[in-house]
């Protein structure tokens, strides 16, 4: 057995502990400080004071797979090529979701560990997370969207359902990420992996601000198992995959930049398309609207686009694709001629038709922007010679867990 183990470029030493990584969906920082001031959530209060408490950036798109496929590989969407929820296919002449580990450019952590000889346990909310996450994993790895479905062959446990002893939640409930955090403390108990990975979903985060009753039940709830992990003598590493905020005007409706259809009444339908990385199967809490798009548009239309865009109230910046992918750390190939994010209380769509806010029954709440860049990096040890002026990422959470915690 190694010492430690290479993986992009980084070397993590080997666990003398089983580590535990943690993304909570959504977690705007102060979603914990509200908790916490409620009385909600007294485990992360004594972190404060015995355990490491940092202040991160995700990756811009601030969206779900592109954090989440950075967290676990250690490097931005520019080494391992996902950058949205979903992109235009340009081999493919189409617009796909990118939840295919074809997608995927390099190993991951989890996967390196698990050819190292070490046990691996993955637990996602949302299955579309899933594929990528257990690219190449020789070990557990399964969504509580789908715990009814696993197998042993395909997922490297079997009747999930009784092991967690709660049913199959709904995938808009807060029970979807509650069954992903008691798997993970059941699977703690029965296999004690040196390896865990913990991601949840930010269905309560899309419909309720931090300090509201319904957000800090879900963090009370959230810190009873960190508690668990933390007493059955796991290193948590605690991130979030991005923030969020409120998308709407002072009297709660919608702000909405219809990006596609101010295009076509520039340049006419068909002369540009609006890519919007948010887009995955599960619309209902935020329709698809998101702070971050990609437009393919000719190249002689570049310059004048940009002017016309960026004169929209409430886009924060509009930039070439070379701009972009050095500043956000994308791969060129796989976003638009320009990307345009607003910001923060302003949503981008496509066009108005192609979006269903019928099943929004509260005011807009999304992500995807700098303005939901700063997320939490907490841990329930102490740290040892930190670097002194580093820019901490929520993709170094193995980083810290395993090269720095006590």
């Amino acid at each position: 057995m190694a010492s430690s183990i290479s993986v992009n470029g980084r070397d993590y030493r080997w666990p003398t502990d089983p580590v535990v990584v943690v993304c909570v969906d959504g977690c705007e920082p102060d979603y914990i400080n509200q908790a916490i001031e409620a009385g909600s959530a007294p485990f992360l209060k004594d972190l404060s004071q015995k355990g490491t408490c940092l202040t991160a950036d995700c990756v811009v798109p601030s969206f779900t797979n592109p954090n989440n496929l950075s967290i676990v590989t250690g490097v931005p969407p520019s080494v391992h090529g996902i950058c949205g929820n979903y992109f235009w296919d340009r081999e493919a002449n189409a617009e796909v979701m990118m939840n295919d580990a074809r997608y995927l450019r390099t190993g991951t952590i989890l996967a390196a560990f698990a050819d190292g000889g070490a046990k691996v346990a993955v637990v996602t909310a949302k299955d579309k997370l899933r594929g990528l996450l257990g690219h190449k994993l020789q070990g557990i790895c399964f969504s509580a969207e789908k715990a009814d479905q696993v197998t042993a062959a395909s997922h490297g446990i079997d009747k999930a359902l009784d092991l967690v002893g709660m049913p199959l939640p709904s995938v808009y409930s807060a029970a979807l990420s509650e069954f992903v955090f008691a798997a993970g403390v059941k699977l703690m108990q029965r296999d004690r992996a040196e390896i865990t990975y913990l991601s949840t979903t930010d269905y309560v985060q899309h419909k309720s601000a931090p300090g509201t009753p319904a957000a800090n039940a879900f963090f009370a709830m959230m810190d009873r198992y960190l508690a668990e992990l933390d007493r059955l003598g796991a290193k948590v590493v605690l991130t979030a995959d991005h923030g969020m905020n409120a998308k709407t005007d002072a009297f709660g409706r919608p702000n909405i930049i219809y990006l596609q259809d101010a295009l076509d009444g520039w340049y006419g339908a068909g002369a540009a398309r609006v890519i919007l990385p948010i887009t995955d199967p599960y619309v209902v809490h935020h329709g698809a609207l998101g702070s971050f798009a990609t437009v393919y548009i000719a190249a002689q239309k570049i310059a004048d686009a940009t002017r016309r865009i960026a004169s929209l109230p409430g886009v924060d910046l509009v930039l070439s694709r070379e701009a972009a992918s050095e500043r956000f750390e994308l791969p060129p190939d796989r976003i638009g001629d320009l990307v345009v994010v607003s910001e923060r209380l302003t949503a981008l769509g496509s066009a108005a038709a192609r979006h269903d806010l019928s099943g929004l029954d509260a005011p807009l709440r999304s992500h995807g922007g700098v303005s939901e860049q700063r997320v939490p990096l907490i841990a329930n040890r102490g740290a040892s010679s930190l670097p002194t002026g580093r820019r901490w990422r929520n993709f170094d959470a193995f980083d810290l867990a395993l090269n720095h915690l006590s």
